[in-house]
C-alpha cells in the first residue's frame, strides 16, 4: 500500500507490499508544490464603516418619524428599531425573491448579500435597546368584543404571543404598536392574488387575512396598533438637525 511520509524536508510516496509500510522516507528531491488558491475566510460582522454604508439605504424611510410611502397607498412606513432580527431578515428575503411584492424594496433586497442583510437586521434589532422598556406579558388595553371576537377568529396570540409582543418564532414579527396604518396595508396585502406589482405571498397569513372583510382588517390594526410595544424609529441625526 501506499503511506504519505511528511517530513519538514520533503515529501515523498513510498511503496510497498500489502500489511508493510514503509520505514523511512527515500532520499529524493521534494515534490513539486502544488498552487493552490487560499480559501476566502469567511465573511464577519461589518465594521462601524462599513455597517454605516449599509443601513444609510434604510434611514431615508424607517430614520424618519411618520415617514409615510405612497405605494401601493399612503401609510407610514414601518417602525423597525427593535423588530427581532430574524424577521427582518426573513422580509428583506422575502422582498429578494419576489414573495414580498414592492418596487423600492426590492430593488434594495437584491442589493444585499446575506452577510448585508444579517447585519442590518442585528442593527435595528438592538437599535434604541439602551431605552427600551419591555412590553408587559399581557396587553396593554382589553379589545372591545367584536374585536376580541376577530381576534379569537384569526388566533393572532397563538404566533405572535399574548400581548403581541412575543412571537413564539423568532422569524415572526412583533405587532403590538406598530404603525395600524402599516399593519392595515400589509395585512390586505396578503389577500392580493396575480398582482405583479403589489402583494405578499405566505400561505398562512394568507389564509387568515381572506377570512375578513377590510373593515374587519382595519378594527384588528387599530387595536393592535393602540398597544404598548417595543418598536419605535428611531430619528436619524443626520435629517433633523438642531437649526432646522
Amino acid at each position: 500500500m501506499n503511506k504519505l511520509l511528511n517530513t519538514l524536508f520533503a515529501v515523498s510516496v513510498a511503496c510497498a507490499t500489502s500489511l508493510a509500510f514503509a520505514q523511512t522516507p527515500p532520499a529524493t528531491a521534494p515534490a513539486q508544490a502544488t498552487n493552490v488558491a487560499p480559501a476566502t475566510p469567511a465573511a464577519g460582522p461589518a465594521s462601524p464603516k462599513s455597517l454605516e454604508a449599509k443601513v444609510a439605504m434604510c434611514i431615508g424611510c424607517h430614520g424618519i418619524v411618520g415617514y409615510k410611502s405612497s405605494f401601493p397607498e399612503v401609510y407610514r412606513v414601518p417602525q423597525i428599531a427593535g423588530q427581532g432580527a430574524k424577521y427582518i431578515a426573513a422580509a428583506l428575503n422575502a422582498y429578494k425573491t419576489g414573495d414580498r411584492k414592492h418596487p423600492t424594496m426590492r430593488g434594495i433586497a437584491e442589493s444585499l448579500t446575506d452577510q448585508d442583510i444579517a447585519d442590518i437586521s442585528t442593527y435595528y434589532e438592538n437599535l434604541g435597546r439602551a431605552g427600551r422598556k419591555a412590553a408587559a406579558e399581557k396587553p396593554s388595553r382589553e379589545p372591545n368584543a367584536q374585536v376580541a371576537a376577530l381576534l379569537q377568529k384569526a388566533a393572532c396570540a397563538s404566533c405572535h404571543g399574548a400581548n403581541m409582543s412575543k412571537p413564539i418564532d423568532p422569524s415572526y414579527p412583533k405587532i403590538a404598536g406598530q404603525y395600524a396604518d402599516y399593519l392595515f396595508v400589509a395585512l390586505k396585502s396578503y389577500k392580493m392574488e396575480n398582482n405583479p406589482a403589489s402583494g405578499r405571498n405566505n400561505a398562512v397569513m394568507g389564509a387568515i387575512a381572506k377570512q375578513f372583510s377590510n373593515a374587519e382588517l382595519k378594527a384588528l390594526s387599530n387595536y393592535v396598533g393602540s398597544l404598548e410595544g417595543e418598536m419605535q424609529t428611531v430619528p436619524e441625526p443626520r435629517f433633523h438637525r438642531s437649526n432646522h
